[in-house]
């Protein structure tokens, strides 16, 4: 039998395989054979032997917990059992994405000259001895940059969570100084880190803790305890109101009302800094309508905003 593997990696076979199916919804073997037979660049030209697709079956829900199995009747046609664990904001999600991406980029070298991407900073550097450091408990030392100070710090944090937003990475972590450690878990940009060094000391993950909670109604990445969750209701221009549709602002988003001019979308969240940039982003295609005090502060800065220009 030709060595089909020979320069070429396996998780590449397995996205295509979730890929095929996942777009296709059901598909028989001999369908799925078909298919892998006309993309040549994978293939190789050789056929998939059943017991070898079963053995990938199951690899395939030990690294991306995705279930592919067959509906034992009709064509026998095979689909993915928990298709909403890659479809919704989960880590399978993220990670079949990821992949997916991934694969396809490394099978486009030919026009790599034509694909522009997106760069995002520090995960390569430290991502991966935080994410080690959280699987141990381990406390980390770091020496940190913040960008409202012009110096550097050296401190030892506890590693709770980490996040990814607008391209870049941040961590949440608690300070061992009781000083610090009193005012609560802070974030920390990875790309402000300048050296990492994961201890020996380890820690105790407080049991009320959840990392969905500390971030539950936030927008982005800020996290401040002192604006409450609340509904928030914007007025967008018929134009911005197909961006906002098809990429929602945030998961809460309901549209209540919609004509040729403008739709109406309310959302549940904490309307902190983040949201407010997003919301001045959007420029003179948003309008805030409640509450009012927000209504007020974005006022008052596209005010201090004209001062500057005018």
């Amino acid at each position: 039998m030709v060595n089909n593997d020979r320069g070429q990696s396996l998780i590449s076979k397995y996205v295509w395989v979730i890929d095929t199916i996942y777009r296709c919804r059901k598909i028989s073997f001999k369908e799925l054979n078909e298919r892998w037979l006309r993309d040549t660049d994978i293939s190789r030209g050789v056929e998939i032997p059943k017991r070898t697709f079963d053995n990938w079956r199951y690899v395939i829900w030990d690294m991306f917990g995705i279930s592919i199995v067959n509906e034992n009747r009709g064509e026998y046609r095979y689909y993915i059992e928990n298709e909403e664990d890659i479809t919704g904001n989960g880590i399978r999600s993220w990670l079949y994405n990821t992949f997916c991406v991934s694969n396809a980029l490394a099978n486009s070298q030919s026009i790599k000259d034509r694909i522009l991407l997106e760069y995002v900073p520090s995960g390569q550097d430290f991502l991966q001895p935080i994410i080690e450091a959280m699987k141990e408990n381990r406390v980390l030392n770091m020496t940190y940059r913040s960008y409202w100070k012009d110096e550097e710090s050296n401190f030892d944090v506890q590693p709770f969570c980490v996040k990814l937003y607008r391209q870049r990475w941040y961590m949440v972590a608690l300070s061992t100084s009781p000083h610090y450690a009193e005012k609560g878990p802070r974030i920390y940009g990875l790309d402000r880190i300048r050296r990492l060094h994961v201890k020996d000391e380890t820690f105790q993950m407080p049991k009320d803790w959840n990392a969905q909670d500390f971030f539950d109604g936030c927008f982005g990445i800020i996290a401040e305890q002192d604006v409450k969750v609340q509904p928030v209701k914007l007025k967008v221009s018929a134009r911005q109101a197909n961006y906002i549709r098809d990429l929602k602002m945030h998961e809460s988003q309901d549209e209540i009302e919609r004509n040729d001019d403008y739709s109406i979308f309310t959302f549940n969240l904490r309307p902190a800094f983040d949201f407010q940039q997003e919301i001045l982003w959007n420029g003179e295609d948003v309008e805030v309508l409640e509450p009012l005090w927000l209504r007020q502060e974005i006022a008052e800065r596209v005010e201090r905003m004209y001062d500057k220009y005018h």
